[in-house]
């Protein structure tokens, strides 16, 4: 690590720009680094505690510089043992080289996650400088959080038609004989529409996986989303729907849109399917082109779903498009809109959600035309 020349709270020995020391590269103000940056010098006395350290640990550097380094920085570790005492940077193993990071505490009990180099002028050599790297654990326990709830989530979510798909399984099997056809048939739909269900849970799951890992895949063909919109409306007029119910408007002309045909229509299924089952009166779509959301481009195709239902609450606005959030108490694992987002976003889009004129939700993306580079030719 090779830091420079520090504002008056961070600096001590080896400021110097000419200083060949560990730690005392030109140019990189410690107080500029992100995690928290505390050194120690050959006798174990703090020289440099940036700002980082000093909001990390709640400290001020002018109140530390000097003092030992395990009173300026007392960790415990998780059983309660000193850590400084514990592991002995300068009388242990001359071979030793650095601390792998772990979880340890401050006091007050706040964790933090510290790792730390022990340097040396040369190998097996008494340890000249420590240097502490600190970083806090607020942001890695929100992602473990938000782990340990899609596990909770899944787990029940499965949990119900896996029940219901084995009670069945296992009373036909039993009792085959002493049920009518049309009970038969009725417990095999049954078990038919939970097995649906599982498949698009799991199908959920490995969206959300490529997506947090950036691996989500786009190919891309020509899509006509007037008639992509179309076919989702006949299909719920087929199950059942009031034809009424749906207004599409479709602008022209519109640019080619390329784009992945089997992804958009998850977006769109995903959207009228919100605006049928949590709002109200007419379900309007409109299809606009519109700039580009893509530098470079002038055009791209606008899609706005929008009903006359209640609306999104102003205060959950800004909560829509991330996991396990839901509009309802009409079931749904709160998934969809997050893999939404993942998708425009994947296709170089963007999606806003508001309030429609007619009082309830408006979900609207653009996508960017997105042409191979052989039409411009």
């Amino acid at each position: 690590m090779s830091v420079g020349t520090s504002s008056a709270a961070g600096r001590g020995a080896g400021d110097d720009p000419a200083d060949p020391s560990p730690g005392a590269g030109p140019g990189i103000d410690p107080d500029e680094l992100p995690d928290g940056l505390v050194v120690a010098d050959e006798h174990g006395r703090v020289v440099r505690f940036n700002a980082a350290a000093e909001r990390i640990t709640a400290t001020r550097a002018a109140d530390v510089l000097g003092l030992p380094l395990e009173k300026a920085l007392p960790l415990e570790d998780l059983d309660g043992r000193r850590w400084w005492q514990l592991t002995d940077p300068y009388g242990g193993l001359a071979i030793r080289g650095r601390q792998p990071e772990r979880n340890l505490l401050l006091p007050g009990g706040r964790e933090v996650l510290v790792t730390a180099r022990y340097v040396r002028e040369r190998p097996t050599g008494p340890v000249s400088r420590v240097v502490v790297s600190l970083r806090d654990t607020e942001a890695r326990r929100r992602t473990e959080r938000s782990h340990a709830e899609l596990i909770a989530t899944v787990a029940h979510e499965l949990r119900s038609p896996l029940t219901s798909v084995k009670g069945f399984t296992a009373t036909l099997l039993a009792k085959w004989e002493r049920f009518t056809d049309d009970q038969k048939r009725l417990m095999l739909e049954t078990v038919d529409a939970d097995a649906d269900r599982v498949t698009r849970l799991i199908a959920e799951l490995l969206d959300i996986s490529r997506i947090d890992s950036g691996r989500l895949e786009v190919r891309r063909q020509p899509v006509d989303m007037g008639a992509a919109v179309g076919r989702h409306i006949q299909a719920y007029v087929a199950a059942g729907q009031s034809a009424d119910r749906f207004l599409l408007r479709v602008e022209q002309p519109l640019p080619m849109l390329w784009a992945d045909p089997d992804k958009i229509d998850q977006v769109l299924s995903n959207l009228i399917e919100n605006a049928v089952r949590h709002g109200e009166g007419t379900v309007t779509i409109d299809i606009t082109a519109a700039p580009s959301p893509r530098e470079g481009e002038e055009t791209g195709t606008s899609v706005t779903v929008s009903d006359e239902g209640p609306g999104i609450p102003e205060e959950s606005m800004n909560r829509v498009f991330t996991r396990f959030w839901r509009g309802s108490k009409r079931g749904g694992t709160g998934l969809g809109l997050y893999i939404v987002k993942g998708i425009v976003e994947a296709h170089g889009g963007t999606i806003t959600v508001g309030r429609a004129p007619g009082g309830g939700a408006e979900f609207r993306f653009t996508l960017p035309v997105a042409a191979p580079a052989y039409l411009a030719q």
